[in-house]
């Protein structure tokens, strides 16, 4: 658990951990600030001999008291032993901003009677009496509290050492559906339901990879609506022959009351654009759109109303809900989309409809602390769909779809290459199983 704990909590984060125990499971995230809550005073006195540089109080479940917030919240196999699990869910949220992942981890219902009898033999330390609570229950009150479930994961199918057999049962099998309802351990990970700040206070920033785009990017100035207290249009050109580049600082001139940054891309690629363009974007909401006009520009305005409502925290589009124009997506194409919608889903935890959709929209800080940890995966995707995917997973940001209708290209074409792009795609697919799923 602590190895999946470091995967779901990033180093120099601030943490509360009720149920610490003896505090070792905090001490290896290397928090920032770091907050242990045990019910025994004196393991917390222990805690507090073995790591000075964290903070312990001792509490019970019922009891939490705390004036801090924090950036995650782990709340450690102790909701069983509440009394009154609502109350503790709203004692919890006073210590969360809107930001804050809560990852309740807890005992399946289903081990109740092997762990009574591991008790009475000895195997298993004894506790004080405890709630079964199924998963529905939990999550009946996380909603009465206003939580919102990000995604859902299971952890020791073969919770003692048996030489290889827990090894591959605890790494591998617990990932198959319908053996992965049998674990020991289920973790919700969690978030306060609601916005993270006024809508009159933002400011967002459309960044637009353009390469051998010029007929179509007038129009993109013209039906970006205007959201925010304030709306920059930012065009990365990425080394074009049609005279993309002389079309984009001429509109600039043209279109001099909008505020419009032209770019000449320094790097090859459309994921490297969107890089570079994210890096000049000044706005506190970041969103792509691609320049060929198969995604409407005006609906870009239903992804930032998502975002800022607090409906989700990474606004994904999906092109694979309405019907899409005629030769708007080749056949091979269609297949090879909702393979990926699949496996991405499978191994975010999170539903996916149409990975490969452009237009994405997430906040500013969430996408610097994708790139603060791109460390983790590395610079693997040319695209740039994979890799803000995998790092929002990584933040358990809640993703959420935008429907959109799939238009076709009227000016240029395109530039996927269907075979090679797509292999590509699949390694960076089965790359990401080893650091996502089977950590």
């Amino acid at each position: 658990m602590g190895e999946y704990l470091r995967f779901l909590i990033p180093e120099n984060a601030s943490v509360l951990e009720i149920g610490c125990a003896g505090g070792e499971r905090l001490a290896a995230l290397k928090p920032r600030r770091g907050v242990g809550v045990d019910f025994s005073p004196k393991i917390v006195e222990a805690a507090r001999r073995n790591f000075p540089h964290l903070d312990f109080l001792a509490q019970g479940i019922d009891d939490l008291e705390c004036s801090e917030t924090f950036d995650y919240v782990v709340v450690n196999n102790v909701i069983g032993y509440a009394d009154d699990l609502q109350k503790v869910f709203c004692r919890i949220k006073k210590v969360c901003r809107p930001e804050t992942k809560v990852i309740l981890i807890y005992h399946s219902h289903l081990w109740r009677p092997f762990l009574k009898v591991a008790g009475w033999l000895g195997a298993r330390r004894k506790w004080p009496q405890q709630h079964w609570l199924a998963r529905k229950d939990i999550e009946n009150f996380l909603y009465l509290e206003d939580f919102v479930v990000v995604r859902r994961a299971q952890r020791f199918l073969v919770p003692f050492y048996i030489p290889l057999v827990s090894w591959f049962f605890n790494k591998y099998l617990v990932h198959i559906p319908g053996l992965r309802d049998m674990a020991l351990d289920h973790i919700l990970v969690i978030k306060p339901d609601g916005p993270r700040r006024s809508r009159e206070d933002i400011s967002v920033s459309v960044v637009v990879p353009c390469r051998n785009e010029k007929g179509n990017l007038e129009q993109i100035i013209t039906r970006t609506p205007r959201m925010g207290k304030r709306t920059e249009i930012i065009f990365v050109e990425g080394h074009s022959r049609d005279g993309t580049l002389q079309e984009c600082y001429r509109l600039k001139e043209v279109y001099a009351d909008k505020d419009i940054k032209v770019l000449a891309q320094k790097g090859e690629g459309k994921g490297n654009a969107v890089r570079e363009g994210f890096a000049a974007a000044s706005g506190d909401v970041l969103m792509i759109l691609d320049a060929d006009l198969t995604v409407p520009p005006e609906s870009l305005e239903e992804f930032y109303n998502a975002l800022v409502s607090g409906k989700g925290e990474f606004i994904n589009g999906s092109r694979l809900v309405y019907q899409m124009e005629k030769e708007a997506m080749r056949f091979l194409n269609m297949m090879a989309n909702k393979f990926f919608s699949v496996m991405l889903t499978y191994l975010l935890g999170q539903y996916l409809k149409d990975t490969l959709c452009g237009t994405k929209v997430l906040w500013r800080e969430d996408y610097l602390k994708i790139e603060e940890g791109r460390r983790y995966f590395g610079d693997f995707d040319p695209f740039g769909d994979f890799d803000l995917l995998f790092g929002a997973a990584k933040l358990n940001l809640k993703i959420v779809e935008i429907p959109v209708h799939y238009k076709s290209r009227v000016y240029g074409t395109t530039q996927i290459r269907r075979f090679e792009h797509g292999w590509l795609l699949l390694k960076m697919t089965f790359f990401a199983m080893r650091k996502i799923k089977f950590v």
